[in-house]
């Protein structure tokens, strides 16, 4: 298994870290902290900017280090998914912590975006 280096790594208000990996082919965009009003701007605004990139097709949304989720973060999710879809690209969830899942299940994305319990089903599914 190659794994790219990581091509950013930015942090916004010490709150929410993003990193971003190129393995196998695919685009993996790791997310720690806290994904809120506080810091979904600029989220969205990172994950704009990603998909804007002809090298970007399919993107894992790796969930592991989140460890709090709000309204304003599905937002955020739900906008990158629709930037994918319209692309005929799509967008799925890895790893989300219990709290994280729960909110991801609760607001009903659980059935909109493809949640996978780990980073390696998420790219062995999109891999396929």
């Amino acid at each position: 298994m190659s794994l790219a280096k990581s091509l950013i790594h930015v942090t916004y208000l010490d709150m929410l870290s993003i990193e971003d990996q190129k393995e196998n082919g695919i685009w993996i965009c790791a997310l720690e902290g806290r994904l809120d009003g506080n810091t979904s701007e600029q989220a969205d605004k990172h994950l704009t900017e990603l998909s804007g990139n002809e090298e970007v097709t399919d993107l894992i949304l790796d969930l592991s280090a989140l460890e709090y989720l709000s309204s304003a973060g599905l937002r955020v999710f739900l906008m990158a998914a629709k930037r994918a879809k319209s692309k005929k690209h799509q967008v799925v969830l890895a790893a989300p912590n219990d709290g994280v899942k729960q909110v991801l299940t609760i607001s009903g994305f659980s059935s909109i975006l493809q949640i996978f319990p780990d980073r390696a089903s998420a790219l062995s599914s999109l891999a396929s």
